[in-house]
């Protein structure tokens, strides 16, 4: 009698301690990958302005044509992490070396079109006459870093659904320390100027990539799966993957017609903007590492045939999305006063600013649970249903947002409408949560 009450919070303390082994150095690796952005900034900036514009032209473009394949990292966890948890080892990393394979050719193709179309892509992006030639420089040689990005993606990808996220967490501070010393020898040492920035950066991209492979090849050999490549595989990953294509895109165009609203409302309102999207997204980095412990852990539970365990630990994970939410929503409360300073010293601007973070932080607990539910159902295969919820919240979200203009209220407004955005997904998520159909156990879905 004295024992039962004590299973529920047994599980839980074993649910929690599986999300935070997991999410805290999945944290760690997500603040790491935008450093790049930044030690690159930071470096170029000094160079001169032409350099830096040039530089950020180039860079939105090469981040635009990466995450558009983050489903090589979320299809792959999800996949490996099922054959896991059926006890399949060479199965699961079979699965992974397929979604490597997937990535080298998408890679490929991304970069045979970058590099003879980059000065048209520089200019379609309206890069100026004197930080085009710089912005071509840079996009170009970094190009041939791009295959490398779409293989850690699913390298990445293959290690979570082992449940390692500190591996990728290594490799993701150590990739951050060698560009930045490589950026400074080749800038400044080489005098190569922002060439000597784009070659830095392949080049702790590639070796990233090199490390990872070390790693997945090691776990084939010691558990005799196949490296070659498997057409059906290769295609099923594909196949696996479109989905969540879908789902990233839309997410992209909502964020696309956002700025595009902003910018109507004026330079104060969209400059604003610009500094409270930098927030949203780095809350975002914090959520995300919840929904990738969520990706495993339910493949993981999936794969061994466990729909109760799978149930609880969602469950589980919707509490902790709303409580890290709330735990977000009060420090952007208390960090205003000092976070807006850090950005823009113009009144304007600050006014602007002021009551749309308000929003963000009231919309947190939201965004902790869309968060969660929609790594729960990566983690369950649920791809097809994601990509369907969001074209629905992409209907809901534009005629909202274009009406911001015409009917006034500025960027509070506008921020109101993201809020509803989340708010749709959170409801299409938890109504399929609600379903059960996710449930799908087996090796494969």
């Amino acid at each position: 009698m004295t024992q039962a009450p004590a299973r529920p919070q047994a599980a839980r303390r074993r649910h929690d301690r599986e999300i935070v082994m997991l999410a805290v150095p999945a944290f760690g690796a997500l603040v790491a990958e935008p450093l790049f952005v930044m030690a690159d900034s930071a470096i170029v900036g000094h160079l001169g302005t032409a350099q830096l514009a040039g530089l950020g032209v180039a860079s939105a473009l090469l981040v635009t044509s990466v995450s558009v394949f983050v489903f090589l990292a979320y299809a792959t966890t999800a996949a490996v992490a099922r054959r896991v948890g059926a006890g399949d080892l060479p199965a699961a990393i079979r699965q992974g070396m397929d979604g490597i394979w997937l990535a080298l050719l998408l890679g490929a193709a991304v970069m045979t079109a970058v590099l003879p179309t980059a000065p048209a892509l520089v200019d379609l992006f309206g890069a100026s006459e004197t930080a085009a030639p710089y912005a071509t420089t840079y996009l170009r040689i970094s190009a041939l870093g791009i295959p490398a990005m779409l293989i850690v993606l699913a390298a990445t990808g293959v290690l979570r659904g082992l449940q390692n996220t500190r591996t990728p967490l290594y490799v993701a501070v150590a990739g951050f320390v060698a560009n930045g010393l490589l950026n400074i020898g080749l800038v400044y040492g080489a005098g190569l100027g922002i060439a000597g920035s784009a070659w830095g950066t392949v080049i702790a991209q590639w070796g990233m990539a090199v490390v990872y492979l070390v790693v997945v090849l090691r776990g084939a050999h010691r558990h005799g799966a196949s490296l070659r490549p498997d057409a059906a595989g290769i295609r099923a990953s594909a196949q696996a993957g479109a989905p969540l294509l879908v789902r990233t895109l839309s997410l992209r165009a909502i964020l696309m017609i956002a700025t595009a609203v902003a910018a109507r409302l004026g330079d104060s309102d969209i400059a604003a903007h610009q500094i409270i999207l930098s927030l949203w997204s780095l809350l975002a980095f914090a959520l995300d590492a919840i929904a990738i412990a969520g990706q495993a852990i339910i493949g993981r539970y999936l794969g061994a045939g466990d729909a109760q365990g799978a149930r609880d630990v969602c469950r589980r994970m919707v509490e902790w999305g709303v409580a890290v939410g709330v735990v977000l929503g009060v420090l952007v409360v208390l960090a205003r006063p000092v976070f807006l300073p850090l950005f823009t010293s113009d009144t304007a601007v600050k006014d602007a600013a002021l009551p749309a973070l308000i929003i963000v932080a009231l919309s947190q607990p939201i965004c902790g649970v869309v968060f969660v539910l929609d790594g729960v159902l990566m983690g369950a295969g649920d791809g097809p249903y994601l990509a369907w919820a969001m074209l629905v919240t992409l209907a809901v979200f534009t005629p909202a947002a274009l009406l911001v203009p015409v009917l006034g209220g500025g960027l509070t407004a506008l921020w109101a409408t993201m809020t509803l955005m989340m708010t749709v997904r959170m409801l299409t998520l938890w109504l399929r949560s609600r379903s059960g159909r996710w449930v799908v156990t087996g090796a494969a879905r």
